[in-house]
């Protein structure tokens, strides 16, 4: 999800509480806040060579002994405004770091409004290969002598 949608989701609902939902569906703690927001430049060579760039809008959640904690919506749109200038644009993907057991980056999928929270869905990162043109074996194109024709059945 794109910062900018996000930012909608939390402008059309000021006074819903955040949660938030692990890919694997279990819910952190309701008390859970958003603790850091960043902008992440990564700069990398993928194995085939090419320089690449990518940056994204992370939330680091933290989960604290206060129970009565909870951080509305609007609090959390303040703070994405506030950072606007090194965020830079809101055109950027979100992700959220959250802490159990270890720390772990989760892209966000989506955001869906139930009773009075305001979930945010999280999901699973995966790698891939950003060069298999380039870095992968290349299979051989069968010709035509290799295809063997079908046994008739009568």
């Amino acid at each position: 999800m794109k910062l900018f949608e996000l930012k909608q989701h939390l402008a059309a609902n000021p006074t819903a509480h955040l949660r938030f939902s692990l890919p694997n569906g279990d819910l952190v703690e309701a008390h859970a806040h958003v603790t850091e927001v960043a902008r992440i430049d990564k700069r990398f060579v993928d194995c085939g060579g090419t320089l690449r760039n990518d940056s994204f809008c992370r939330l680091q959640t933290w989960v604290a002994n206060d129970l009565d904690h909870r951080l509305p919506a609007s609090k959390l749109l303040s703070i994405l405004n506030k950072a606007q200038s090194i965020l830079a644009t809101e055109d950027i993907e979100v992700d959220v770091e959250h802490e159990a057991g270890l720390i772990s980056q989760y892209p966000l999928a989506a955001v869906e409004v139930e009773g009075s929270e305001l979930v945010f869905k999280l999901t699973r990162r995966h790698t891939a290969c950003l060069a298999e043109d380039r870095c992968m074996p290349k299979k051989p194109r069968p010709s035509f002598q290799d295809f063997r024709p079908l046994p008739r059945i009568s």
